[in-house]
């Protein structure tokens, strides 16, 4: 999996460094809340620690870890494989921490203590348009770090999503994905979790047709993930 520079999009009174990872997974974050931190003897030295993360929160598809997630015996771990700012692979123990089906998006937790990772900047979705270059990063068929390009082809789609609802806001594109992993805007930017392909009927074959999940969506749904293993709307 591929391990991508510091977020410029914060994800309020959550942490004090912004990350992400992805692969054929996304999103993560280090670990001590903004407001407690700021109250802190040492925190200038943390501020300088921004860069060494010792817990990092890694998202992905529902889909991808859903037996998982649904294991009643409570064994819900998993290999995650990433690779290092040195381009060295390793892998880690990673426990699901939250889910929401309803945006098809998981949220794992890795320790990455004693390795150094480099996190992707992230992007915008509601800027974007249709015939705009893009690119998705994947691990198809075990081929790690497959680059696939493309244009968005469309914005505001509708697909399904694991609970049986409808997933709004789609972005469509002709670039091959692999569920998880990020769609790329051409500076780099992550700006979407590829979720869905549409086969042809019968054959298992790509029409060319393929969504991803907007990253705008995915910052809003992902801090609620964290804190509280659970989506806002479950809450109440």
């Amino acid at each position: 999996m591929l391990t991508t520079p510091s977020s410029t999009k914060s994800f309020p009174s959550v942490t004090t460094c912004r990350a992400t990872i992805f692969g054929s997974s996304l999103v993560l974050l280090y670990s001590t809340p903004l407001t407690l931190a700021q109250q802190l003897p040492n925190y200038d030295e943390l501020q300088q620690q921004e860069d060494h993360l010792v817990q990092l929160f890694q998202v992905t598809n529902y889909h991808v870890v859903a037996k998982l997630a649904t294991d009643t015996r409570g064994l819900q771990r998993c290999k995650v494989f990433l690779v290092d700012a040195k381009g060295n692979s390793f892998d880690r123990e990673g426990t699901i921490i939250g889910f929401d089906p309803a945006y098809d998006l998981a949220v794992l937790k890795v320790d990455v203590d004693g390795y150094e990772v480099k996190p992707v900047v992230l992007g915008q979705s509601n800027n974007l348009r249709v015939g705009q270059s893009c690119f998705a990063i994947g691990n198809p068929y075990g081929y790690e770090n497959t680059l696939t390009t493309g244009v968005v082809s469309g914005l505001g789609r509708e697909i399904p999503s694991p609970n049986g609802g409808a997933i709004r806001g789609a972005i469509q594109t002709d670039a091959a994905i692999n569920a998880g992993g990020p769609l790329i805007d051409s500076y780099g930017h992550v700006v979407a979790v590829n979720t869905a392909t549409f086969t042809k009927k019968g054959t298992g074959i790509s029409s060319g047709v393929n969504f991803a999940i907007p990253i705008d969506t995915v910052v809003r749904t992902v801090p609620y993930l964290i804190v509280h293993g659970t989506p806002y709307s479950n809450r109440f």
